[in-house]
C-alpha cells in the first residue's frame, strides 16, 4: 500500500504520531483508542505494509516503532514536489513583476 494512502485514515495518522514519541506495544496502542483490538491490528497491518512502521517480537508482546526508511521515502517525494513548485512559483513571480510593455486600452490616441 502507498504510504500516503495509508496515512489518509485519521486513526493511522494518530498511531504514527504516537509512535513518533517512541515505540509501543500493540496492547498499549489499543488502550489509547476506542477501537477494538482487531481494528487496531488491521490499522497496524496497513501501516506495516506501507513501510511506515516495523514490529518486533518481545516474548508474547509485539512492539511497534516507526520505520525510518518508509518516512524517508515520503520525505524525498515531498522534497521533489516542493522543488517543482518552487521553480514554477518563482517563474510566476518574475512574470508578474516584469514591466508590462503593452499599451493600455484607455490610452488610445484620437486623430
Amino acid at each position: 500500500m502507498d504510504s500516503f494512502a495509508a496515512l489518509a485514515d485519521p486513526t493511522r495518522r494518530a498511531i504514527v504520531e504516537r509512535l513518533a514519541r517512541g515505540e509501543m506495544a500493540a496492547g498499549d496502542i489499543v488502550a489509547v483508542f476506542s477501537l477494538s483490538a482487531p481494528a487496531i491490528s488491521q490499522h497496524l497491518k496497513t501501516l506495516r505494509q506501507a513501510g511506515l512502521v516495523r514490529v518486533r517480537g518481545e516474548g508474547q508482546r509485539r512492539i511497534y516503532s516507526l520505520d525510518p526508511d518508509g518516512l524517508d521515502g515520503m520525505e524525498a517525494w515531498i522534497a521533489r514536489t516542493r522543488r517543482f513548485w518552487s521553480t514554477r512559483l518563482d517563474a510566476l513571480a518574475a512574470a508578474l513583476d516584469a514591466p508590462d510593455d503593452t499599451p493600455d486600452d484607455d490610452t488610445e490616441t484620437n486623430p
